[in-house]
Parts: structure tokens; sequence; C-alpha cells
């Protein structure tokens, strides 16, 4: 009874989104008369046929409004020209697909799940499939002159996708562009993240017009801190204070790790009356010197663990305050790799690298489109300006002239 009741729903829904659509198009309501209307279309309704939408609650059957002697021809937005499923289902045939289904065993599951009526066909089911890795293709090998990020995350999720080998790590990039606006940036398969993984990763990147961006959030990954330094040197580099916070509890007993969990975020979580800058550095790096002293003692191996990377702790510190908490851990994509790992963790083992990256890029490509972008003010733009300029385009130096240097010659012999 629930499940009717829901599809019920669902159509009402989906007509009087219908509905709507077809209000707009001919700028006035169902019985309303065009006359005295300017900006009203000339066309008018006659009557309606029959469509069925697809879904995951199964087929629900729409009354589509026939038009006719309309300026242009009307396409819903929400359904497009022929609607005959949705894209929850779509996602359905997608993710069986990357998971290693056929398009029997495809078509085999939705009629188990939905009943025969909700069947794909087996050449939907195909064009599906084969959208979603022709899809993944296009976007991996897209050019990235137009995107310019103001920070760029790195970081990587271990999967099982080679039989009789161990997890892999999939690479991946994402940012904040400028504009504020979040980007998934990059995915590709490696066998370790070494440094050679991470510089080729990170080359392809360069390669295909990624310019520089401000700052580089990551862990501390030996192979991914050194390719980061080889490829894009001159962006500011921000160690993930969530893992360093992991690190450092590791290394104090259970009873303890509340308190010190509290003082290590204390560190970083300055007066709001300091500005970002260096002012803000120089007071959470005297903070640190204050942890240490306090704990050098107690807990050495915590102590020298925030000790290592110190000045890559606050180097979020100079961006805009309001992105302090967003910009200084690289854990928002943790959500979307988890969801990839239950997905994974059913079937065991992916049956080949295509598959994996399929699923783990179907998934995160979802996932950004309800990532949250960051605030953009005019004083933060300001900043962020300054620190392009002095980080990314710093003034040429004047070339000493001849005479100068004749000069400068000779009065220092005199």
């Amino acid at each position: 009874m629930l499940e009717q009741v829901g599809r019920v729903g669902t159509r009402l829904i989906m007509q009087i989104a219908m509905e709507s659509e077809v209000d707009a198009f001919l700028a006035r309501s169902r019985y309303q008369r065009r006359a005295g209307m300017e900006q009203a279309d000339p066309g008018f309704r006659n009557g309606y046929r029959p469509v069925t939408v697809k879904t995951t609650t199964g087929p629900v059957v729409l009354q589509r409004p026939k038009l006719r002697g309309t300026a242009g021809r009307f396409t819903s937005g929400l359904f497009g020209p022929h609607p005959s499923r949705t894209d929850a289902l779509e996602a359905l045939v997608i993710a069986g697909f990357v998971r290693g289904l056929s398009v029997r065993d495809v078509e085999a599951t939705l009629t188990d799940a939905l009943g025969a009526a909700a069947t794909l066909s087996k050449s939907t089911v195909s064009r599906v499939c084969q959208a979603i890795k022709t899809e993944f293709d296009t976007w991996s090998q897209r050019r990235l002159d137009e995107v310019m990020l103001d920070y760029l995350f790195l970081d990587a999720s271990h999967f099982r996708m080679h039989a009789g080998a161990r997890a892999e790590p999939v690479l991946a990039a994402w940012g904040i562009t400028t504009e504020g606006k979040p980007a998934l940036i990059a995915l590709a398969a490696a066998n370790a993240e070494s440094t050679d993984a991470w510089a080729d990763f990170l080359s392809e990147l360069y390669q295909r017009g990624l310019h520089s961006p401000l700052m580089i959030i990551s862990d501390g990954a030996a192979g991914l801190i050194a390719a980061t330094e080889q490829i894009y040197s001159r962006s500011l580099r921000q160690r993930c204070l969530i893992h360093v916070a992991r690190n450092v509890l590791a290394k104090v007993p259970q009873h303890a790790q509340a308190t010190v969990k509290a003082e290590y975020w204390a560190i970083f979580d300055l007066d709001e009356t300091i500005r970002p800058g260096q002012e803000a550095v120089d007071l959470a790096q005297a903070n640190i010197d204050r942890f240490a002293a306090h704990y050098a003692n107690t807990y050495p191996g915590a102590v020298r663990c925030l000790l290592a990377e110190r000045d890559q702790l606050t180097a979020h510190l100079r961006f805009p305050r309001e992105h302090w908490r967003r910009v200084r851990h690289s854990n928002f994509i943790e959500r979307g790799f988890g969801e990839t790992r239950r997905r994974v963790k059913v079937i065991g083992r992916l049956p080949t690298e295509t598959s994996c990256l399929s699923l783990v890029w179907a998934v995160l490509d979802r996932a950004c489109r309800n990532w949250r972008g960051l605030t953009m003010t005019a004083t933060g733009l300001r900043l962020l300006q300054d620190l392009r300029h002095q980080l990314l385009q710093p003034p040429t130096p004047l070339r000493r002239t001849t005479a100068t240097a004749t000069n400068e010659t000779v009065s220092t012999a005199a």
C-alpha cells in the first residue's frame, strides 16, 4: 500500500510539473484567454496523450499536453522531448553495469525489483552502459585551460580491481574555482601512491592546461608531497588538519584524547578579531609552540608529529577567513569515496580497472553536484587576487644596466 501511495504521489508531482512547464511556455494558464496578453504564445492546448515514464518505483503514466499553432516546439526541461525513464532509474542501470553485470543481468535485476513493465529494453540498457563509458572517456580527456582554481584538493582511495592483487589506489583531484564553485577535476588508477604515480597524474593535468592553484590541500603522503613540489611548486601547501589530528591522537592514551584533541583544534580556531595573513599565521605558530611545550614531556611522540610539518599546518590562515574551515582539510570527498566503497564491498572486487574508474566517477560526479561551494565576498576576492599576484604572477625584476653595474664596481673599488 505504501508503494502504491508513493507511486500516485510521484505521478501527481510529475504531472503538475509538466503542466506548469506548458503554462510557462504559452505564457498563460490553462483556461486563460490570449486576448490582451502581449507576451502570450499564439498556440493552444489540444488535449492529451498518455506517456509512460519508467521510475525506480515502477512505471508511471502521465498525460502529456498536446499543443497546436505554437511559435516554437515545446520541449519539457524536466523530461525531455520524449520522456521514457528517470535519471534515478538510469543511475541504477549504470551502477549495475560498472559493477560488472551483463546486459542480461541488469534486465533481470530490474524485472525482479520493479516488475516486467519497468524493464528497460536490451538496446536501451546497452546504450546506457556504453554512454557511461563514453561519457567518462570524454570527461577524462577534456582540456582544463578554462578551469581556474583557488584551491586544489588531492587524495586517493584504495579498491581491489585486479585479480590476485591487493587494493590499489584511485588518485583523485577536485577543487574550488575562482568563482567559489566545487569541481571534480580528474581520476586515475595507479599501483601505489608513489612519487612517480602522483607526478605522472599531476603532469597530465598540467599538460591538459590546468593552471597552478593558490593552495594545494593533501595528506602527508611523501610521494604526493614530492610530486606537488615538482609540478606545482609555486602553490602553497596545506597539510590536512584532520589527518594530522588522527596522527597526533594515535600517540596519546585513550583517557587523555578528548583533552588533547580540544587543545589541538584550539591552535587553529583563532579569535574573530584576527585578520587573515601573516598575523594569523604567527599567532597559530605561537599556539603550536605552547602546545609543544605543554606536552613535550608527557606525550613527546604526539609533539614530534605536530612539529614535523608545522609550516604547512597554517597556510590556510593566509586566505579569506570565511574559507578557513573548508580548506584546512581534504575530507569532504570522503563521503563520496565511502559510498563507492560501500557498493564495492558487496561484490568484493571490481572486474576491471575501467569498471572501477567508471564507478568512482559515476558516484563522485553525482556527489559533486551537491557539494557546497565557498562564499566569495568583496574583501575575500581582493585577498585572493593579492595572493595570486604574489604567488603566481610575481613582478618581473628590473634588469641592471651595464652602466649601473660599472658604477657600482668603481664605487666598491674606491
